[in-house]
């Protein structure tokens, strides 16, 4: 199973709270209720005191749940993680964070009553707490409809509510344990809609359905047009949607002929849904209601409170219920006889309160009053988005304020639009293409934005929910709202501080300028300081965009330094290391680093290691060279999502010759290579296996190919049209010059990757306007073209030169490449470096075209230094045996394993799909059972690990069915961890750069997603912590023996395999892997090839054929095309060695 963080302690490992005369802080606040609402309330409050300098609040607060605050709004993820803790809106360790006694938490414990009079509270397990404010959260309840009363509904199996963590569990248990063909969800509103996405995503439910009585869903929120639209949306899901369906009753089967006694549910009984008007009875297995909610307002009789008619806590302005100093906020609060299911108004609340019990005494403006919220709201329902702001149905009459500039018009909390002429308009916009509608309401006037929704696009919610707020005039048409704005995105310069960006918990634009205001330098601490885009993550995009903005008003330095180990820029670095003649990375570090022996990271190491193969384009499978390249150039080949590689060879301008073609068919087809067409015109094999690289290379080198370097920061292709070798347009060798400058500017490192095109004429087939430089022919020579880039922000490359002759053109893109190299940041392109100059292309102009700095000729030099160093990594590794150890898979065994399983597709394999909303992985060696014992292991020689004296060095052992890998850090020692990255279950991590981070301390950079891992071995130390909270891994102490033997202390293979197991976590189909992860074995099947589940009697298709029966169908291929066998390894070396874990206890392995 997957492994989940431990030590977690609830109610009775909470120590009541201490009484009021013994308590450190002059005041006691007691929550009841740890919910969304609950929990924002403590933060503020506690945040707001200690920012105010008084710090005199304690805060006990108290949970019904067995649980510490999570996400409610979330809930639909818990079906994929089935994780609480990964709705936590706080970890468990913020709750012991604060001062001794500032916060204490408990839970599972309902209050079960409030005195009043003598200031208590008190719970079911028999706590008293006295308390100066009391603050009621206590949430609410699901609604069900008249039909159903609360007796019937828990007498009735297979009928739930979608309000909690616990009715979620209900549902899975439920449908795990019944044939569930058809589950209905009555109610199409926002809860409906979650709910019905949730049984969609159980696999144990074959059909959700939603049952809705009005004619499109959504309705409290959209009108017709846009619910319709997103009715459409959820059909095309799968969901099946029955409107206009109203209940009568439900369709309950006796006990009688039930198999466990129950009166279980059947189906319903829709009103008018059968022949000539008359009830139709609907079958299913399954119902969830989700037709609204009820304030929980039962504590009002326990406790003397009163309760609004329509229910919930009545509360005044300033929030306070009908007992003095005891309130109520949230969805348990009834203001102005109304309670709203929304965490917004709830946050709003919690505002208020805290604000009041802290700064409110002491300001001057005094106390802050409630006002009826804002309940605009934007949500990502079944993968649409949808939102609804202001009085988006004030074109229909229903207004909730006056409208802005006319303060006459209304006055209570439903005013009505006057009769007459129309006061308020509606733009409209509906695209079927791309499934998008708005709807926006104007006063008549068209000055002022009232309200409206939204479906399919919501970039501009923040923007008119602050302008609808504020009741600002518009400075521009109504229809520019629609038809697109002068701005591209949300940039938010023209908001006003206190315009709320994020809704969730109450952020406004002023917070965040404040915040760099004092300091915040970095989005995360901005995100830490005030929770933005902690909770639905829709504000982030504009947040961002404040936050930059912030920063330049504020004037802050924004540091360009390659990283916090070298105090210099990219540019600054390879003038050093060129003019010191420095040759490597650790020796650069000693003279330039901030830290002389430090070990680097993932950011400064391939940038240094980039330069110095600019300057001196030395073989970067030197060890001094290899350790400081990143994974793609280290093994000279792409990466891919499952750990194996891609083979790109070169085909300069796109030529490839009939013998050349049938041999990448030969190696794809004898290696079962997913082939492609580039956008560059190459042939990309994707799919091979890192110990097969050499062997395919080897083939590729002897029928002439050269690497395409397409694992490189540097030229990946020269794209060229037929030119006037054939074309009847054509009016410049377009084939010839660019395959001149493929082969001039091959395996040139740069900043980072380049491209080029050449046309033979301004028909421009080859899109030389979209890459880093261009060429057109025209009549009078070629027309040069630099800084275009294609991808997800394109430029339009510039004319730099026009109608210069050939080998003009080629020296001014020389001269272009070398400033670029020399000049440019970090993984910078041409396109942002050439925005980034000062000057701009007028200035690049001057410089490489009229030569204003007298340096053409220097930049033609070191272009001629570089070109004539050129040599092809591939065939230098083919022809040296050496080199080609570092790419076995394992150290101590011949044996390989496979990563993911394949997936047949348009006739070719690839891997299986990545696990959707896939559960983070925490791998801790606290989850390998206390009674195991842990043993010094023989799994290697250090000698395997090739050892050098200035760089580090990794390899992989097998152990068991587990991946272990191992690092040689020179004058630090061994290192070890599991092979497997918990992000993506790719095995990898032996691949991937090694550094330290500021506090020095080690970690191991995932070549996938450059996410880091603490490589120390000791708890104390974050053994295996990652810099995303998400995921860890298990790391293991490592030692080398007076023999050279590599010994690491390891639990059983057993035990380790039980949860690291390569078997267990490589990539399968969907249905295997639910197999595997319940409890089946890999393999388990039938007689018809299908794999069984013991647990669940489940039977579920095998994800994809085995080894030898792919090897079987390559064999067959082979000899239906004529193909021969591929040599056989019968030396002694080739054959098969035991891995660490089959040798018996003291014997001597087969190194």
């Amino acid at each position: 199973m997957v492994p989940v963080p431990t030590g977690v302690h609830y109610d009775d490992n909470v120590a009541a709270a201490p009484s009021s005369t013994d308590k450190k802080y002059p005041k006691r606040c007691v929550v009841v209720g740890l919910g969304m609402v609950g929990i924002a309330f403590c933060e503020k409050l506690l945040k707001m005191d200690i920012d105010g300098g008084r710090d005199e609040w304690e805060v006990v607060v108290i949970g019904e749940e067995p649980h510490i605050a999570y996400n409610r709004v979330g809930l639909t993820q818990y079906f994929t993680s089935r994780d609480p803790e990964a709705l936590y809106l706080n970890p468990l360790s913020w709750y012991t964070s604060h001062a001794p006694g500032k916060l204490q938490y408990h839970t599972a414990d309902p209050v079960t009553s409030i005195s009043h009079e003598a200031k208590e509270v008190r719970t079911s397990k028999g706590l008293t707490l006295k308390y100066d404010v009391c603050v009621l959260a206590t949430g609410s309840d699901a609604a069900l409809p008249p039909y159903v009363s609360q007796q019937r509904f828990h007498a009735t199996a297979g009928t739930f509510v979608y309000r909690n963590l616990a009715d979620l569990d209900a549902m899975i248990a439920y449908s795990e344990e019944h044939k569930v063909k058809r589950a209905a969800v009555i109610g199409g509103g926002l809860l409906g809609l979650e709910a019905a996405k949730a049984l969609f995503d159980l696999e144990t439910v074959e059909q959700a359905v939603i049952i809705e009585r009005n004619q499109w869903v959504l309705s409290r929120q959209l009108d017709g047009e846009g619910g319709r639209m997103v009715l459409d949306k959820v059909r095309a899901l799968g969901v099946e949607v029955v409107t206009q369906a109203r209940v009568r009753d439900l369709i309950v089967g006796s006990q009688q002929e039930d198999d466990e006694g129950k009166e279980r549910i059947k189906g319903l009984l829709l009103e008018g849904k059968g022949e000539d008007g008359a009830d139709a009875p609907y079958e299913l297995d399954m119902l969830v209601f989700a037709v609204g909610i009820k304030a929980r307002d039962n504590l009002a009789t326990q406790s003397n409170l009163k309760v609004a008619p329509r229910g919930g806590f009545d509360i005044s302005d300033r929030l306070e219920t009908s007992a003095k100093d005891v309130f109520a906020i949230g969805e348990c609060a009834s203001f102005k006889g109304e309670t709203w299911g929304l965490i917004a108004p709830g946050v709003e609340m919690a505002d208020v309160l805290a604000f009041n019990l802290t700064e409110g005494p002491h300001h001057a403006s005094g106390l802050r009053s409630m006002t009826y919220p804002d309940l605009s709201c934007k949500l990502k329902l079944m993968g649409v988005d949808v939102a609804s702001f202001g009085d988006f149905f004030a074109d229909r009459g229903k207004l909730t304020k006056a409208l802005p500039g006319n303060r006459k018009t209304g006055t209570g909390a439903h005013a009505k639009v006057p009769d007459g002429a129309p006061v308020v308009k509606a733009l409209t916009y509906r695209d079927p293409f791309s499934d998008v509608y708005k709807k926006y309401i104007f006063t008549a006037d068209g000055k002022h934005v009232v309200g409206g929704m939204m479906v399919g696009e919501v970039k501009d919610y923040v923007k008119l929910v602050g302008i609808c707020n504020k009741g600002k005039e518009l400075e521009v048409p109504p229809a520019q709202f629609i038809l697109g704005s002068q701005k591209e995105g949300e940039e938010g310069d023209d908001l006003d501080d206190d315009t709320q960006i994020c809704s969730c918990h109450n952020v406004t634009k002023g917070q965040v300028v404040d915040q760099v205001k004092q300091g915040c330098r970095s989005f995360g601490d901005i995100k830490s300081c005030t929770k933005l885009g902690t909770g639905c993550g829709g504000c982030v995009p504009l947040g961002t965009s404040i936050f930059n903005m912030a920063m330049t008003d504020a004037g802050a330095e924004i540091s360009n330094n390659l990283c916090p180990h070298f105090k210099y820029s990219r540019p600054d670095m390879y003038m050093i290391i060129k003019h010191r003649k420095l040759q490597d990375f650790t020796t650069t570090m000693q003279e330039v680093g901030v830290k002389p022996d430090s070990l680097g990271c993932d950011v400064c190491r391939p940038a240094v290691g980039s330069i110095l193969s600019s300057l001196n384009n030395q073989f970067i499978m030197k060890p001094s060279q290899r350790q400081t390249q990143d994974t793609n150039d280290r093994y000279l080949a792409n990466i891919q999502r499952d750990g194996t590689y891609s083979v790109v060879p070169r085909l300069p301008a796109g030529e490839v010759t009939p013998f050349q073609l049938m041999v990448l068919g030969e190696v794809a087809t004898e290696f079962n290579l997913y082939s492609k067409i580039t956008g560059g015109q190459r042939i990309d094999l994707f799919g091979a296996r890192k110990h097969q690289l050499p062997a395919i290379w080897t083939r590729l080198v002897d029928a002439g190919f050269e690497s395409g370097h397409a694992y490189g920061k540097a030229l990946r292709t020269v794209k060229s049209c037929v030119g006037t070798t054939w074309c009847r347009f054509g009016v410049g060798d377009s084939v010839g010059l660019a395959a001149e400058l493929e082969g001039r500017y091959k395996s040139i490192r740069a900043p980072h990757k380049f491209k080029s095109g050449v046309s033979g004429c301004v028909r421009e087939c080859a899109e030389a306007q979209s890459k880093d430089f261009g060429l057109i022919a025209t009549t009078k020579g070629w027309n040069v073209f630099v800084a275009g880039n294609g991808g997800a922000k394109p430029r339009h490359a510039e004319l730099i030169a026009e109608d210069v002759p050939r080998a003009l053109a080629i020296k001014i893109i020389d001269r272009f490449l070398i400033l670029y190299i020399r000049n440019a940041d970090k993984l910078q392109r041409t396109a942002r470096w050439v925005e980034t100059l000062p000057g701009g292309i007028n200035e690049l102009k001057d410089i490489i075209v009229k030569d204003k700095l007298g340096i053409c000729k220097d930049l033609e030099d070191e272009m001629d230094s570089l070109v004539g160093k050129y040599h092809c990594e591939w065939t230098e590794v083919v022809r040296n045996p050496e080199r080609q150890k570092a790419f076995k898979q394992f150290i101590n065994t011949e044996e390989t394993q496979v990563h993911s399983e394949r997936i047949e597709q348009r006739n070719q394999s690839r891997p299986a799909d990545w696990p959707a909303d896939a559960t983070p992985l925490k791998f801790s060696v606290r989850d390998i059972a206390a009674n195991e014992p842990w043993e010094w292991r023989p799994v290697a020689k250090v000698a395997d690990l090739d050892p050098q004296p200035d760089a580090p060095t990794s390899a992989v052992v097998k152990y068991g069915d587990t991946q272990i890998a191992i690092w040689n850090i020179p004058n630090r020692g061994l290192r070890a961890s599991q092979n497997m990255c918990p992000h993506r279950r790719a095995f990898v991590l032996a691949d991937g750069l090694i550094g330290e981070d500021d506090s020095g301390k080690e970690f191991i950079s995932c070549p996938l997603h450059k996410r880091r891992f603490n490589l120390d071995h000791k708890e104390e130390n974050d053994a295996g912590k990652c810099n995303d909270a998400d995921y860890s891994i298990m790391t293991f102490e490592a030692r080398q023996e007076e023999d050279g033997t590599v010994s690491l202390r390891l639990p059983s293979s057993e035990s380790l395999d039980a949860l690291l197991s390569t078997t267990k976590w490589m990539l399968r189909k969907a249905r295997e892997e639910s197999h595997i992860l319940s409890g089946g074995q890999p393999g388990q099947t039938d007689t018809e090839g299908y794999a069984m589940t013991e647990k669940h009697g489940q039977i579920v298709e095998i994800a994809g054929p085995t080894e030898a029966v792919q090897e079987e169908s390559r064999k067959l291929d082979r000899e239906r095309r004529g193909i021969p066998e591929p040599a056989q390894d019968t030396s002694e070396g080739g054959a098969k060695k035991a891995s660490c874990a089959d040798a018996a206890p003291g014997s001597k392995l087969d190194w």
